[in-house]
């Protein structure tokens, strides 16, 4: 038995071990696809310690990993007449598929808490993996914080994680708070802030139990902001990918960014946003590539992709990724490491003529490609063609060119299908 075992045990029951589970939705507010409302956490003198985020595009759909990629790159992409968040901390609600997303890799931890919800089940061995993706987040220096339904025994390999619990006034029993703040005190490290706080006796009850940090209708509604995150065409954000992967220099992608304000605009909006946590301003293009990097530059500009809104369903944005993900994956199954990228650029780019609603001869103009790109694009011939075919073979579900050119590129069903489901999921971690 663990130390952390044996403080849960029978003899120190948490208030909630004998309980059943409750909580409360949260209803869309707007049918805006643009809305974020934000809501202040503040301390024991009402000044401001952070925000709380909360995505007003769900309509009543739910959460979902995407939307939560979605509402933080909008947050930290803002352009209204004043900063969403300043440099305060954000507090994100998150999934739990999303607590595993590649979005998380563009922002830095020391701004960001990540709001974790319980498991749908209370099965220990779920729960248990799930501590795993946990601990690595806090590992890269986010901040976590549960809700107070998880201080039961179910979430003790949970609990050292948590820098704070969030407790929920609406649904607390009264005569529940003290011993439940004594039981948080005793087998966590976190900080105690007191939410859907409506009274002056709910904040008088929790600050004399010693709670700091409040959230509620007493202190402040969550206002909504139009968040007017204005895009680049999809041709700029497309000539800016093509950059990355065939790793420019620094002053071709400067050269990009001048020209188009939009693109520039976006880009020095996010990296001086509280998320990235810098202490300076970036005010150079140059230097805001150099402190971004490419990977990064990549992943953002990939992600500006999904979310532009060009006259093309944002679902055409997606595939072009999934397309060119699932493409470099199987080119490194059979192509040197150089070839991958082209792959890459073979899928995303696929889909021009769709998205910019030209030819694609003359989409292909508007960016400088290698021969055997334009080979397998236009022509449906050379190196690359076969692995295109076989991926939108994927995509459609023909099993029949998908057999024949499986067989022709020596790939098992089993080495295509992994890769394909690899591809729909890093896309989903950019945002569907």
């Amino acid at each position: 038995m663990s130390s952390n075992e044996a403080t849960l045990g029978d003899s120190n029951l948490s208030p909630l071990d004998s309980i059943a589970d409750s909580g409360a939705g949260n209803p869309a507010e707007d049918e805006n696809a643009s809305v974020i409302a934000r809501q202040a956490i503040v301390d024991e003198h009402r000044a401001v310690y952070g925000y709380e985020l909360f995505d007003r595009s769900t309509r009543g759909a739910g959460y979902t990993a995407a939307s939560d990629a979605a509402l933080l790159f909008n947050a930290l992409s803002y352009a209204g007449t004043e900063a969403l968040v300043g440099k305060k901390t954000v507090f994100i609600n998150c999934t739990h598929d999303s607590l595993a997303g590649g979005h998380l890799e563009l922002i830095s931890p020391e701004k960001v808490v990540l709001e974790v919800p319980p498991m749908p089940t209370d099965d220990v061995e779920l729960i248990e993996q799930r501590a795993l993706i946990l601990k690595d987040l806090r590992d890269r220096g986010f901040r976590l914080a549960f809700p107070h339904m998880m201080l039961r025994r179910a979430y003790v390999s949970w609990l050292p994680l948590a820098s704070f619990i969030k407790i929920e006034m609406n649904i607390l029993k009264p005569e529940l708070a003290e011993p439940l703040i004594k039981f948080a005190r005793a087998n966590t490290k976190a900080e105690m802030i007191a939410e859907k706080v409506e009274t002056a006796e709910q904040f008088e009850r929790m600050a004399k139990l010693g709670v700091k940090l409040f959230q509620g209708f007493w202190f402040a509604k969550p206002s909504l902001v139009q968040a007017k995150t204005i895009r680049p065409s999809q041709a700029t954000i497309i000539q800016l990918i093509n950059l990355v992967r065939k790793q420019a220099d620094a002053g071709e992608i400067e050269d990009l960014l001048k020209k188009d304000p939009t693109l520039s605009f976006n880009l020095l909006r996010f990296i001086n946003s509280a998320g990235f946590g810098l202490q300076v301003e970036v005010t150079s293009f140059r230097h805001a590539v150099m402190m971004l990097g490419m990977k990064k530059l990549f992943r953002w500009a990939a992600l500006l992709l999904t979310t532009s809104k060009d006259g093309a369903p944002p679902a055409v944005g997606t595939t072009a990724v999934v397309r060119g993900r699932l493409m470099e994956l199987l080119a490194a199954e059979l192509l040197p490491t150089e070839e991958c990228d082209n792959a890459f650029i073979v899928g995303v780019f696929s889909l021009l003529d769709t998205m910019l609603g030209i030819s694609l001869d003359k989409a292909l103009n508007t960016v400088s490609l290698p021969q055997n790109v334009v080979d397998a694009l236009l022509n449906k011939t050379g190196v690359f063609w076969p692995f295109l075919e076989l991926t939108i073979a994927c995509e459609s579900g023909d099993d029949a060119v998908f057999a024949r050119v499986a067989t022709e590129l020596h790939l098992s069903n089993r080495q295509v299908n992994w890769a394909h489901l690899q591809a729909l999921d890093w896309a989903e971690s950019l945002n569907d």
